[in-house]
């Protein structure tokens, strides 16, 4: 039976459709399966769903072990979940498998910092200086390395470079005047943070350093005005509300203060200053027993901090 020519060509367009599927599958490389893994999970982590992108960038690195890209958002994923060690871990891989990947190391001197392992920060600062000395990235992460040993001079002089090199960075001018805080030169301090408005009135850092210093200033009325436009623009930093306690503390609203320090320490458990207040609030309600419970061992961890040797002897005395 002679098949007509419309079939025949139905027929020649399936095989051919076969063939093409089957190429498709054999030119599917390892390089391709884990380059869509590593998108969905970059999906994921856009999405706000870290744990779903870690799935993601664990079967691209099941593919290939020496993924660097992958283990670096892995990174970042773990960073999002607040973990900090992991994180850590995943950028020593990556940068095991590309020594000269200087996001890794950046983010990675960053997670140090934060971990308080300062000296394996300065190490990555000083790589990153060796990778990219003209990018101002190094020249930040060498001054809070050197922020953090107290060596407010060199501190200084990486955030200036660093600000030379990106003079639309608001951030870094916060940086400079935080040094300058830190210092006691609130005139100096200020006079930045003016700057640093102009560039970006929206830079919630800014507005809680100028609270910091109208506190140390006795100003807290105008303290706390400074601090609500910090959470005003970002309502997410645990910090800002324990600042807000904090004068509200020195306005004689202690309940409304305490309820914003605890709320400080239920989203970061670790800030040593939401105790220190936590203590200053004990002290204001001349309960003398819970404000050594939290002052004592302030005192002996962090002698230098502000305010605590004060309370102290404050507490002491009820």
């Amino acid at each position: 039976m002679q098949i007509p020519n419309k079939l025949k060509l139905n027929y020649s367009i399936r095989f051919l459709f076969c063939l093409l599927f089957l190429a498709m599958i054999a030119c599917d490389t390892d390089e391709d399966k884990k380059g869509r893994f590593l998108l969905k999970g970059n999906e994921k982590l856009e999405s706000d769903d870290p744990k779903g992108a870690m799935t993601y960038y664990a079967e691209a690195i099941e593919i290939d072990s020496a993924f660097s890209e992958a283990y670096y958002n892995k990174a970042l994923a773990h960073l999002q979940l607040k973990q900090l060690d992991e994180s850590i871990a995943d950028l020593s891989l990556a940068i095991r498998y590309n020594v000269n990947f200087y996001d890794a190391v950046f983010q990675r001197g960053l997670n140090y910092l934060d971990n308080g392992e300062f000296y394996k920060a300065k190490e990555d600062s000083e790589s990153l200086m060796k990778i990219d000395s003209s990018n101002w990235k190094s020249f930040f992460l060498v001054g809070l390395v050197e922020e953090r040993f107290k060596n407010y001079p060199g501190a200084l002089t990486a955030f200036q470079e660093a600000s030379h090199l990106a003079p639309d960075n608001s951030d870094l001018l916060v940086n400079q005047a935080t040094v300058y805080y830190y210092q006691k030169d609130f005139e100096k301090a200020m006079a930045i943070l003016e700057d640093a408005e102009k560039i970006n009135p929206e830079e919630a850092n800014l507005y809680n350093l100028r609270s910091m210093i109208l506190f140390d200033q006795q100003n807290y009325q105008a303290a706390l005005q400074a601090v609500e436009k910090a959470i005003q623009w970002n309502n997410r930093q645990a910090y800002y509300y324990n600042n807000k306690g904090l004068y509200l503390l020195f306005l004689d609203q202690p309940e409304e203060g305490l309820e914003l320090i605890n709320q400080s320490i239920q989203m970061d458990s670790k800030n040593p200053f939401a105790l220190r207040n936590k203590g200053i609030y004990y002290v204001i309600k001349g309960d003398k027993t819970s404000a050594l419970q939290y002052l004592d061992d302030l005192a002996k961890d962090y002698p230098d901090m502000e305010l605590v040797q004060e309370y102290v002897q404050k507490a002491k005395s009820l």
